[in-house]
């Protein structure tokens, strides 16, 4: 063999190489985003056109996330909220509506002594799918059913489906320390 097609097949296998290499990086990478997003995965793709949009939107979350400063709540402080969540559901006897919309105020101000922004729903959903990407799907129902609530264009069934929809995310965000 020559020296010349020696050199043509190392370098043939080279790139060969390089190639799998990538496939596997990115496949890993794939895999990671997806195993961390969950659900909010496809939906972003979905949302994005594609994979590698939807890899870069996810990406960026992550990101801005890392910026965060959030912080673990002193016990009395879980036990404080629990409380005002227990108000809120002894209220939706009397006015599910109000208390569907307390909620979601007792939900926004969990999140942002945790130390997430409260930059508006599109923002925080953003921003609560890095970790917890698995309950969105419950904020984004129980959100919906509080903006239709306003109009009148609810039923208690509904209302009180968005009540179990934030108990969801606001468990998760209340516990969500001790598991770090």
């Amino acid at each position: 063999m020559s020296n010349s097609m020696l050199i043509t097949v190392i370098v043939i296998a080279a790139v060969v190489v390089t190639a799998v290499c990538v496939g596997l990086w990115m496949m890993s990478r794939r895999r990671r985003l997806q195993q961390r997003f969950g659900p909010e995965y496809d939906r972003t793709v979905e949302a994005e056109g594609g994979r590698m949009a939807a890899e870069r939107d996810l990406r960026a979350r992550e990101e801005r996330h890392a910026g965060f400063e959030l912080k673990e709540l002193p016990s009395e402080r879980r036990h404080q909220y629990a409380l005002e969540w227990s108000g809120v559901q002894e209220r939706f006897v009397d006015r599910p509506e109000g208390s569907v919309g307390e909620a979601d105020e007792l939900v926004t101000r969990l999140m942002q002594e945790r130390g997430y922004p409260a930059e508006g729903f599109s923002r925080q959903v953003r921003d609560l799918s890095v970790e917890h990407g698995r309950t969105l799907e419950h904020y984004r129902a129980a959100h919906d059913v509080k903006e239709r609530s306003g109009t009148g264009r609810t039923t208690t069934e509904e209302l009180r489906g968005a009540m179990v929809h934030y108990r969801a995310l606001f468990e998760e965000l209340l516990d969500d320390q001790r598991s770090r």
